[in-house]
């Protein structure tokens, strides 16, 4: 067996340092399985999101099309590796009898052979690294190298992910605390201007916005801007 390289590790890590966000990170991570796996022409990731599969990044030279037929049929070698946990490998496509309608295609889009391997990351119910060869068994002497590839890219997309949702949460609560402020703001102008007290005024504010069919912190945003602009105006 053929461990995994000093090399593999440090380019990347390299990619993470180097990385401006995770579609960056992820294509480099693919084009990286390219350079390092022997035999692969092409690579992509897989990852089950809300109940679909998707591809979250693939290597320059990857078929168009070629991930999406599998999702689209339901069937295929990376479909397989993340819906079982099992690797999947083809070695020749032109005599692979389990997936009909993804083997015509890939064919024809110039692959022969596929490997694919699934990724353990936190969060999602599946996920698949994806190997893709232009001539028959192309991928058979790379195995071990991909199989050590996929085990430090698991960690990699994982860390990505996580980082992801920790940054998608971060901006709901931005969200959520702006919104609370200018609906604050707006109870405050009607407060002060129809001389009630802040419950009634929210009822209010809510059940304008109930009725004009217009979001509350939209409805509440434009009394504020309002109330500045006639503020700026009078001092004018």
């Amino acid at each position: 067996m053929r461990p995994e390289t000093p090399k593999t590790s440090e380019t990347l890590d390299q990619a993470m340092v180097r990385s401006q966000g995770l579609d960056t990170l992820l294509r480099d991570l693919t084009d990286r399985a390219v350079q390092e796996v022997p035999g692969a022409v092409a690579c992509s990731l897989t990852v089950r999101r809300a109940d679909r599969l998707m591809t979250l990044a693939g290597s320059s030279g990857l078929p168009s099309g070629l991930d999406l037929r599998q999702y689209e049929n339901g069937s295929g070698p990376c479909v397989d590796a993340a819906g079982t946990g099992n690797p999947q490998y083809a070695a020749d496509l032109a005599v692979e009898t389990r997936w009909p309608p993804y083997t015509a295609y890939a064919l024809a889009a110039g692959v022969r052979c596929v490997l694919a391997l699934p990724l353990a990351v936190e969060g999602e119910t599946g996920a698949a690294i994806n190997f893709y060869g232009a001539e028959p068994g192309a991928l058979g002497e790379g195995t071990d190298v991909a199989r050590a590839f996929a085990r430090r890219a698991a960690d990699t997309v994982d860390t990505a992910l996580r980082v992801e949702r920790q940054r998608q949460s971060a901006a709901d609560v931005r969200t959520a605390l702006l919104s609370r402020s200018i609906i604050d703001q707006a109870v405050g102008i009607l407060m002060a201007r129809e001389r009630i007290d802040a419950r009634i005024a929210l009822e209010r504010l809510r059940r304008v916005s109930q009725e004009s069919n217009v979001k509350l912190r939209d409805l509440c945003s434009d009394l504020v801007a309002r109330t500045v602009r006639a503020g700026s105006d009078g001092r004018q």
